[in-house]
């Protein structure tokens, strides 16, 4: 296939009905609907979704988790199947018997080699590339397929089930809306398959978005869907928009949740506020409860580790780390994930205090909060590997960078841009001394008040052109 040509219609819906075009139409014609700026599609046929619904069973008919000293059933064929199939992990080596002392690897690895992670006997059909944000400092290409996406939703109706509350999905209504706050993302309109043809929307909030800033809450309130999905940064300014309808429950991921801005959204939309462990790897890991991180998944296994690979006792914390997951083109065979926790168990495994991907907000020259998303998105289109960003609390900042053959100026320029002109920005080399066990923070600051809480975000419209072309 020709990758510059547009898919078609029903390339990208091969299940769309009659209904679910209406709805997709009603969606894209809407007189309040923002300015689209992505075509996508789940691309299932009747054997894809056939194989996710199966997925959904097992999910909710398999124990979930494993006693405390023992392992998941299933972990000793998928082991041993990756050490055959699989050319990264068949090049390094290790013993199914040994499992502790199979090499791990982490996100540096998987950027510089995502194709030897594709198993030998996976065909290549319906294979897709993404970027990632690069949350953690490594900007990653993800190879992956289209059943990954939707077996999401199986997961995000496991968790929701946590707080007693069901995505029913059906046709001629938006179950999903994902909401962003960042000066430019793909947005899109489509359809799903699997929830029988139900809408899904992926809107920004920022105003250069749509025709008129009015529009914002019209579309929402016409949409009401079932769950907003979004995270803490993209919950604040849509908790400040005056909706009139009322979702079933929030759902945050990507950014650890503060539980007191946890509380201040349930007071806000009357509805339960879920936050959701998940990385572009491997999608959704866990849920958080009153007792800690509930583990979702039922091929995840899941382990905290120590510097030197071996498992931590439980209390005590390490970096989790990951075997199995959904993805065909990505299995991962001990992945050390950057994200630190420990576990408990009671009696099933749970994560304890994760210490992940904390948001983050920048103050610029004018006082305008700055997402730490957009410095992700800016930065994306440079040959940068790894990065850290850190504001002093005189509002001054120092990027330390670690890449190729990188144009620093032109970094510069771009950062200007959101940041404003009299911005003073320090760039330097980021080397191993600034890193910990190679895991680098991306975004820090020391000015206190520069909280999801508090302040306005305001929004620019930059576009790639405009980002490449100071």
């Amino acid at each position: 296939m020709n990758p510059d040509r547009r898919l078609t219609i029903t390339e990208r819906f091969p299940l769309l009905n009659e209904e679910g075009r209406r709805m997709l139409h009603w969606m894209w014609e809407h007189p309040s609907a923002p300015r689209y700026t992505h075509e996508c599609g789940d691309r299932l046929d009747s054997q894809s979704v056939e194989r996710i619904r199966e997925y959904e069973k097992e999910l909710f008919s398999t124990p979930k988790g494993w006693p405390r000293g023992e392992k998941p059933a299933w972990l000793t064929d998928f082991v041993e199947w990756c050490l055959k199939d699989v050319p990264f992990y068949r090049s390094r080596g290790g013993m199914v018997e040994n499992f502790s002392a199979i090499p791990t690897f982490a996100r540096a690895d998987l950027a510089r080699e995502p194709w030897s992670f594709v198993p030998d006997s996976q065909p290549l059909d319906d294979l897709i590339l993404y970027d990632t944000t690069g949350t953690t400092g490594h900007p990653v290409k993800i190879i992956s397929h289209p059943e990954v996406s939707s077996k999401y939703l199986p997961a995000l109706r496991a968790a929701l089930a946590t707080r007693r509350v069901t995505l029913d999905g059906g046709s001629g209504r938006v179950s999903i809306i994902t909401v962003c706050a960042q000066n430019s993302t793909f947005t899109y309109a489509m359809v799903s398959s699997f929830l029988d043809q139900a809408g899904y929307v992926k809107v920004n909030l920022n105003p250069h978005d749509w025709r008129d800033p009015e529009d914002i809450v019209k579309f929402l309130d016409d949409c009401n869907p079932e769950i907003y999905t979004g995270d803490p940064i993209s919950f604040l300014a849509l908790a400040r928009l005056p909706l009139k309808t009322r979702p079933k429950a929030l759902v945050s991921t990507a950014m650890t949740l503060l539980a007191g801005w946890q509380q201040e959204l349930e007071k806000r939309f009357g509805c339960p506020v879920l936050d959701i462990y998940s990385m572009n790897e491997c999608r959704t890991i866990a849920v958080r409860t009153d007792r800690g991180y509930e583990i979702l998944p039922h091929d995840l296994y899941v382990e905290v580790i120590d510097e030197e690979g071996k498992p931590c006792a439980p209390g005590v914390r390490g970096e989790i780390t990951l075997t199995g997951g959904r993805n065909p083109f990505l299995p991962l065979l001990k992945y050390r994930t950057g994200d630190f926790a420990s576990m408990d168990f009671s009696p099933a495994p749970l994560l304890i205090d994760i210490e992940g991907r904390t948001p983050v907000v920048f103050v610029a020259t004018d006082g305008r909060l700055v997402n730490n998303i957009d410095v992700t998105y800016i930065l994306r289109p440079f040959a940068i590997a790894q990065y850290s960003l850190h504001q002093f609390a005189d509002r001054s900042l120092l990027l330390r960078l670690r890449g190729g053959d990188i144009d620093e100026e032109k970094v510069r320029s771009v950062l200007l841009k959101i940041f404003g002109a009299d911005q003073r920005i320090a760039i330097e080399e980021l080397t191993d001394a600034h890193t910990a066990g190679g895991k680098v923070i991306p975004y820090t600051t020391d000015i206190a008040d520069a909280s999801v809480l508090d302040g306005e975000l305001k929004y620019q419209r930059l576009t790639y052109q405009e980002i490449m072309n100071p």
